[in-house]
């Protein structure tokens, strides 16, 4: 894909920090952008409506991708709202949340991506993409420690990488691409506030480990340009910080 213009793309929880970037990046270059929210309207709808200011097209969504009648709606409204379906941006995560059961991170982070690509496999023709987002923490924790208060988080992502990258295979006949978008803890997300809370000064060493740590906007133009780039099916781009995470898992 050359460009995003004229292309539909869906992004699961866009509706603040680097999803919501991502958003107004890809309308910013054509791309009509459908924004998944899961509790906060008001939030979904001050991005939709930023980028319609601008010129853009954008419509808010609200489903929880771990529910299968709410993730078909919002498939639903890419066809409803655009006709169609050209990528889609994987990039709700999370399991941190101390209210919804212990194995809520391997239901959002593994599981509701995968069924995710499942139905989006039934909208996406060939050439479409899926872009899987992920953190350094989670793509090497098989090889690099993480924090305790994000060891379970970090394992359920990377098993989510790992269930989709399985699949390269199949999206290859199909004529579909994935990639893999990593980065070091992003500056003023949510994740690395409650790490942060949770362990004082993990900030900091990351910022001194890493040399400089992404902001949530230039981690959004990094995933918005692996939408389009030209790269390998299965591709991973590591940015920001990965020299470290290299060097401590022996690469």
């Amino acid at each position: 894909m050359s460009s995003v213009a004229g292309k539909t793309v869906i992004i699961t929880g866009s509706s603040r920090g680097v999803g919501a970037d991502t958003a107004k990046i890809l309308a910013g270059e054509g791309a009509n952008v459908v924004i998944n929210f899961r509790q906060k309207a008001p939030r979904a709808n001050k991005v939709v409506k930023e980028i319609t200011e601008a010129g853009g097209r954008a419509v808010a969504v609200q489903a929880d991708i771990t529910d299968p009648e709410s993730r078909a709606n919002l498939f639903q409204a890419a066809t409803d709202e655009f006709g169609g379906l050209d990528v889609l941006v994987l990039n709700a995560s999370g399991g941190m949340e101390t209210d919804l059961g212990e194995d809520y991170a391997l239901k959002l982070n593994r599981d509701a991506q995968n069924d995710a690509l499942t139905d989006a496999l039934e909208l996406l023709p060939r050439g479409g993409r899926v872009v899987f987002v992920t953190s350094h923490q989670a793509h090497f924790i098989n090889q690099v420690e993480t924090m305790p208060e994000y060891d379970a988080v970090a394992r359920s992502k990377r098993a989510g990488e790992d269930t989709l990258t399985a699949r390269v295979p199949e999206l290859a006949e199909k004529g579909v691409d994935l990639v893999v978008v990593s980065a070091d803890m992003i500056e003023g997300t949510v994740t690395a506030t409650l790490l942060n809370r949770a362990r004082p000064g993990a900030l900091d060493e990351r910022r001194e480990a890493a040399g400089k740590l992404y902001t949530v906007n230039e981690f959004a133009q990094e995933i918005a340009k692996m939408v389009t780039e030209d790269v390998e099916n299965g591709h991973v781009e590591l940015v920001g910080g990965a020299e470290d995470f290299l060097a401590k898992a022996g690469k």
